[in-house]
């Protein structure tokens, strides 16, 4: 019997999740029948390489979902408020990598090595989680389901690329400028600030990033946390059904283009050894375990890009708390953070439709 095979559009086809996203699909070999690739008005004409072929990308309007049976968005909240729910209307499941549903009731959020039962409550809607609550899941859900988490402090050290093209741009750029202005001698390397925070539009990131560490991601809220650190703990509640789970996270940029890196701390409920917890994840799908101190084995964000497994390692016990592990992981935002995440929520939906 031959394979059924789905349209497929690409939302946002030519930024920097979406190129990942055609990556992804003709890496795992998706049955794609026909593709669509769709992004803002500036951008149509544009052609892209999939499976072989070159495709012209189209402007986003809602006629265009015609005919789609699966349409992945990554144009950001607004396209996708403006946009997910036409397509819906119009017969196409929409997997959705922005902010815009991932808390609605109705809508599941999905991680597949997590909970992949979710989507069988969906109604044409999933959303993508944020790529650092993907990250950090994956590497935690099997110790969650042997111990049960009661409480995490997560620090993230956020790559740029998160932040999108122009992030990474304003990194090369600022590390070049950097360089030529940096003087060194016998004991230090002075690097100069290059920028006044936000002093150009054309700078995506509020301070420098070159030779920085910002600890600001997204917009500050009134209790002082930003945006992003609390969607890591809306987002863990809802994906982990554990609304009342303690959650505290501080989220930073860092000057690296591709991949996030976190430093995870847990409480259990119940005793989790360090032995356990190496070899429930030695075995968890999506996890790669990188936990050889004495070889300097550990998870690296420049070991994580490209790559789809979440790599897990420095895994200690915590000892300021009874039933307590620390733990760093990275993994690839572009990819398992975004663009690997949502054609596996795919692949499930086709899987339960064939």
């Amino acid at each position: 019997m031959a394979k059924k095979r789905y349209n497929v559009a690409v939302v946002g086809a030519t930024g920097a999740v979406g190129t990942e996203m055609l990556k992804v699909l003709e890496e795992r070999r998706f049955p794609v029948k026909g593709l669509r690739l769709l992004a803002s008005a500036r951008s149509a004409g544009r052609r892209l390489a999939f499976n072989g072929s070159w495709h012209t990308v189209e402007p986003l309007n809602g006629r265009r979902f015609n005919g789609i049976d699966v349409a992945l968005f990554s144009a950001g909240a607004v396209r996708s408020l403006a946009f997910a729910p036409e397509a819906v209307r119009r017969g196409a499941v929409v997997v959705d990598n922005s902010s815009a549903f991932r808390l609605a009731e109705r809508v599941p959020l999905v991680v597949p090595e997590v909970n992949p039962q979710a989507l069988t409550r969906h109604e044409g809607l999933i959303a993508n989680p944020n790529c650092s609550t993907i990250i950090m899941l994956v590497a935690l859900a099997p110790l969650h389901a042997a111990a049960r988490i009661r409480r995490i402090i997560v620090a993230t050290y956020q790559s740029v690329s998160g932040a999108g093209a122009k992030a990474m741009a304003q990194l090369y750029d600022e590390t070049r400028q950097a360089l030529r202005q940096c003087t060194v001698n016998s004991v230090q390397c002075t690097v100069k600030p290059i920028l006044a925070p936000r002093t150009s539009h054309l700078t995506p990131l509020p301070q420098q990033i070159a030779f920085n560490v910002i600890p600001h991601i997204d917009r500050f809220l009134s209790n002082r946390y930003t945006k992003e650190e609390m969607k890591m703990a809306q987002e863990t509640r809802k994906i982990l059904g554990e609304p009342a789970l303690a959650l505290s996270a501080t989220c930073a940029r860092v000057p690296v283009f591709v991949a996030h890196s976190e430093a995870i701390w847990i409480e259990t409920e119940r005793p989790l050894t360090v032995e356990r917890a190496r070899a429930l994840l030695r075995r968890a799908p999506g996890v790669r375990l990188v936990d050889d101190v004495a070889r300097h084995a550990y998870p690296l964000p420049i070991a994580a890009a490209g790559r789809d497994d979440v790599l897990v390692g420095r895994i200690r016990r915590d000892e300021s708390v009874k039933h307590g592990l620390a733990l760093w992981v990275s993994g690839d935002n572009l990819r398992k953070g975004a663009a690997t995440n949502a054609v596996q929520i795919a692949e499930l939906l086709i899987q339960r439709t064939a």
